[in-house]
């Protein structure tokens, strides 16, 4: 969760839609043939800047200069020996824990430090960005333009209709995943140029059957995680159901990339690769607040939250939102840096039109109800304003049955100030790592893990050796601490 507080992404959106309008042919230039489309190659590339600017107001950019550069030089080398070769590429390390990759319209790629760190070597991460390059090379995003609107690009946005001065949403915007899918066949021949680019880059074409296994490794537990966590999965965009040893249609477009193969094959060490991911945040990052049971810790902000037990806690980059395990409530938590010499309940009038009710909870905060519309239909929010060092932390309740009222004022009652041990609880895990011993198995590398859950099935996705893989002595090897 950052500090941030501001307008709907949706008001953005109108100068870009103006564009949409304009409906033409252009030729593919990856196929040759021409292709329905709503926009020339140069709108194309200022639709691509306008929203590059809405996903730079949600994510932060992942300050690890040599990783950085080797993205960088990987996404330029396979974007200089690809259909689009003549178009300026933008890639940028999101820090962000999904697990995730996407690209936008113009050639602004996107990778996250969550998927990276899933990665083993040099050739996984060319092979990630050569997917997302082949998108934009084919310019699915604006086919897709042209066969169905903007929301297929950024998803479905739900607002809550408070006439509050700003807190407006109680559910995701531009979080989660910006490209929900392009459909079997556009996936597919992403995979399929993905893989051309490697080869004539110098890379082995199979590597993208090896970083697609990988993927769907971790999808696999995604979706059982998601299950005993009673929630929707959160899965990278360019996986569909079958696995690729038992894809034959996808094994052949990746064979099909054995004859663009550079004879001057590039030589790399998997070692080094490694090495830079050292240090890698895993998980959220100090800087976004750390969640750990049902508390959320920020300590910069310096500022605590307890929300019920057996609640998800979701840190999206711009709210925290803590969801009920039937999935029939939800908190959403965001913060208002204009504090103003006024009261809590004060603060609510000034910004809550038709508030009723309000009443103080304590010397700090204040609580109200207003009218609206919300992720579970219409109906009545619960509203509230903590304040807290020089800020104001605003609380939304909404429910597809009843508020949780006693579970909500608790809530914000917990409100506070790190004690010592929380100010440590709130730091960030990060990956390391270790030369395995005789006698190591994940087993004991997770009993030794700082992760909260699933540390064991974790561990051996992080070094690919997910379901029942085992180190050997000597082998380098991630961990979390």
């Amino acid at each position: 969760m950052k500090i941030r507080y501001g307008n709907s992404f949706l008001h953005t959106l109108w100068p870009v839609l103006a564009l949409l309008l304009l409906v033409g042919c252009a030729t593919n230039p990856v196929t040759g043939k021409q292709n329905f489309v709503l926009m020339s190659e140069e709108q194309e590339i200022d639709l691509g800047k306008q929203y590059h600017t809405e996903v730079m107001k949600q994510y932060e950019v992942y300050d690890d200069p040599e990783l950085t550069a080797l993205v960088e030089r990987l996404g330029e080398e396979l974007a200089a020996n690809s259909h689009r070769s003549d178009l300026d590429f933008h890639f940028t390390v999101l820090d962000s824990p999904e697990v995730n990759a996407f690209a936008l319209p113009g050639g602004y790629v996107y990778i996250t430090r969550g998927i990276i760190a899933y990665m083993n070597n040099e050739e996984h991460l060319a092979g990630v960005l050569g997917h997302e390059i082949g998108h934009v090379t084919a310019r699915h995003s604006v086919r897709q333009h042209a066969a169905s609107t903007t929301a297929n690009v950024f998803g479905a946005i739900a607002t809550i209709a408070t006439g509050s001065q700003g807190v407006s949403q109680l559910s995701s915007t531009l979080g989660g995943a910006l490209v929900s899918g392009y459909g079997r066949s556009h996936e597919l021949e992403a995979d399929r140029l993905g893989a051309e680019y490697l080869a004539v880059t110098g890379y082995d074409p199979q590597t993208m059957l090896g970083v697609i296994g990988i993927l769907k490794d971790q999808e696999a537990f995604e979706l059982k995680r998601a299950r005993e966590e009673n929630r929707q999965p959160r899965i990278y965009h360019g996986l569909f159901s079958t696995h690729p040893d038992h894809d034959r249609r996808l094994q052949e477009v990746i064979a099909a990339a054995e004859k663009f193969k550079n004879p001057q094959a590039k030589h790399t060490n998997p070692e080094s690769f490694l090495k830079l991911l050292d240090n890698l945040t895993f998980g959220h990052s100090e800087n976004q607040g750390v969640v750990r049971g049902n508390r959320f810790y920020h300590k910069d902000l310096d500022f605590t939250i307890e929300f019920p037990q057996g609640w998800r806690i979701e840190n999206q980059p711009d709210r925290l939102l803590a969801v009920s395990a039937d999935n029939n409530a939800m908190f959403m938590v965001q913060i208002d840096n204009q504090k103003q010499s006024e009261t809590p309940s004060a603060y609510l009038r000034r910004n809550f039109n038709n508030v009723r009710q309000v009443q103080s909870i304590d010397n700090d905060s204040s609580t109200g109800l207003v009218e609206g519309s919300h992720p579970f239909g219409s109906g009545t929010i619960r509203v509230a304003a903590a304040f807290h060092h020089d800020k104001v932390y605003v609380l939304h309740a909404a429910a597809r049955y009843r508020l949780p009222d006693p579970q909500f004022i608790d809530s914000v009652k917990s409100i506070r100030s790190l004690d010592t041990r929380e100010r440590e609880l709130a730091e960030a895990l990060h990956l390391r790592l270790i030369r395995a011993r005789d006698g190591d198995t994940f087993a004991s590398l997770a009993n030794q893990s700082n992760l909260a859950s699933y540390a064991e099935e974790q561990l051996r996705l992080l070094n690919g050796m997910y379901p029942d893989g085992e180190p050997s002595p000597g082998q380098l090897v991630k961990i979390v601490e």
